[in-house]
């Protein structure tokens, strides 16, 4: 009996003690493969799940005072840039309009008739001069004879008179003259100063009429309409949001012990939740922002208190999408991401480089077409009011 227990004991002890052995063996294993893989794959790699899509929010703001009248876009619909998303009311903004072309067109003939007034006035001086000639021809005369006594004293005093009447309406022909050119010297009648202030108000009377459309300045969807039919709108108001989604990017935000090998142009592959593993985002990093999340809060934290308690910071990075993949995928901004950076080169550099050529990184045209065409109604109605030249010079020239 004695043995047969002893026998059952052994057996139970080398059992347990393979057990042990195999179950070693197998860490041992897998932390070998761990190991290598870190080894091999996993130093190259910073990882994070704490990252989510980010996009330009266009706010569609009315530029002017009105009243809703008609919404042609909803939320999720899709608009181009250009297409009309929200009218106002217009009535009295034409009404101010063709009041500030009656004004432009009644300046521009004003201001042409000081043109012609020089050609008038310098007949004027002309025909004074003349006058004046003809007086002084005539009191010389007249003096010669009041010496022989052939005419009487009072004929020629007529004749002085006479003179001096000519003097001064010669001298109030050239002041005249002179203060009409002080309107109109070094200046024509399109650069005239009235004309120009009368063209500045059929400008702005003009934007203020297409204001009354109000444009998508971009190709985007619809989002965050909050605007109501019959609405009295203010200039800056949020009225809705247009979202371009081909324009989205990743902020990934990685800890302060992961950023020490991120560096700028670096590979970065990408999943969405959205969609799961069986997409795959190829992208690049394009930057690092200036401060952690924290910094950058409404309150940021005080360390200087004395309860201090130390906490990893993240800082984002921004990663650039595949324009070809968004479009066969299409993400949403705020949808959560993992992000995988490859880091095997950190020979790049963390911060960008300052250009001298700046350009426009975001820019829309939308609303060049209404400056172009108040010019072209500005143009339109000074040449309607021009007339044809005057030929009056040329007349008394005979």
């Amino acid at each position: 009996m004695t043995n047969s227990t002893t026998l059952d004991t052994s057996a139970n002890n080398g059992s347990r003690r393979r057990q042990m052995l195999t179950a070693g063996f197998i860490f041992i294993v897998l932390g070998a493969m761990a190991f290598a893989h870190w080894f091999l794959i996993g130093r190259h790699h910073e990882d994070t799940d704490d990252a989510y899509v980010a996009g330009n929010i266009i706010q569609v703001m009315p530029q002017t005072n009105g009243t809703v009248v008609a919404i042609y876009a909803d939320d999720t619909k899709r608009v181009k840039a250009g297409q009309m998303l929200i009218k106002l009311d217009d009535t009295d903004a034409q009404i101010a309009l063709d009041q500030a072309q009656a004004e432009l067109a009644q300046t521009v003939r004003k201001v042409r008739a000081l043109f012609t007034g020089n050609d008038a006035l310098n007949a004027q001086i002309d025909l004074r001069e003349t006058a004046l000639n003809s007086a002084k021809a005539d009191l010389k005369r007249r003096s010669g004879l009041g010496q022989t006594g052939a005419i009487s004293y009072e004929e020629l005093h007529h004749s002085e008179v006479a003179v001096k009447s000519a003097k001064s309406d010669l001298l109030a022909a050239r002041e005249a003259l002179s203060g009409n050119q002080a309107l109109t010297e070094n200046t024509s009648i399109e650069s005239h100063p009235e004309v120009v202030a009368a063209a500045a108000k059929v400008r702005s009377a003009y934007l203020n009429l297409q204001r009354m459309r109000i444009l998508s300045p971009i190709d985007g969807y619809v989002s965050k309409r909050g605007v109501q039919l019959g609405q009295r709108v203010a200039p800056g108001k949020p009225l809705m949001a247009v979202i371009p989604l081909d324009q989205v990017w990743v902020d990934a935000n990685f800890k302060e012990s992961q950023l020490h090998h991120i560096r700028i142009g670096q590979s970065v592959t990408l999943t969405a939740d959205m969609y799961g593993s069986d997409v795959e985002y190829q992208g690049y990093v394009v930057g690092l922002e200036a401060g952690t999340g924290s910094a950058f809060s409404l309150l940021p934290p005080q360390n200087a208190t004395g309860n201090w308690i130390k906490v990893v910071q993240r800082l984002p990075v921004r990663i650039a999408l595949d324009p070809k993949q968004l479009e066969a995928n299409p993400l949403r901004i705020g949808l959560s991401m993992i992000a995988n950076i490859d880091i095997s080169d950190d020979t790049g550099a963390q911060l960008t480089q300052a250009s001298d050529n700046l350009t426009a990184t975001y820019a829309t045209s939308v609303y060049d077409v209404a400056g172009h065409a108040a010019e072209a109604l500005v143009d339109k109605i000074i040449s309607d009011n021009l007339g044809a030249p005057s030929n009056l010079a040329t007349l008394t020239a005979y």
